[in-house]
């Protein structure tokens, strides 16, 4: 589901559950229930039975449920087949599985290059 490099389950909204308010934490978060405001994390996941209405800013997101908002990750963004965004999306890989709906706009910034270019002085004779 992630990249190998996430990190374990940090916090988690059930699916009977309605939080309002914004959620600020580390780790990864999964979301089962409503939450109705902002989230910011390391890693989130929407299950297929969320709806989250408010901005996610996370280095990676995996859509399984609805959101209406606007999606801000460095990462990667992955919206499954039963996924559905209604908002723009700002990351730098961007994967839409058959099935999902995706109502919005869509901005990917390159990754920068880690190469490093030397340059080398003639030498004078």
């Amino acid at each position: 589901m992630f990249h190998r490099n996430t990190e374990k389950l940090e916090s988690l909204v059930g699916s009977s559950s309605t939080f309002k308010g914004d959620i600020d934490t580390k780790g990864t978060i999964r979301i089962d229930g409503i939450v109705e405001g902002n989230v910011s994390a390391d890693w989130v996941v929407i299950g297929e039975k969320a709806h989250v209405r408010g901005d996610i800013s996370s280095r990676g997101i995996v859509v399984g449920g609805k959101i209406d908002g606007n999606l801000r990750a460095k990462e990667i963004v992955e919206i499954r087949s039963k996924g559905q965004v209604c908002g723009e999306i700002h990351t730098s890989k961007l994967t839409v599985i058959e099935g999902a709906v995706f109502e919005g706009r869509s901005s990917m910034q390159r990754e920068e290059s880690n190469v490093v270019e030397l340059l080398t002085k003639e030498k004078v004779k």
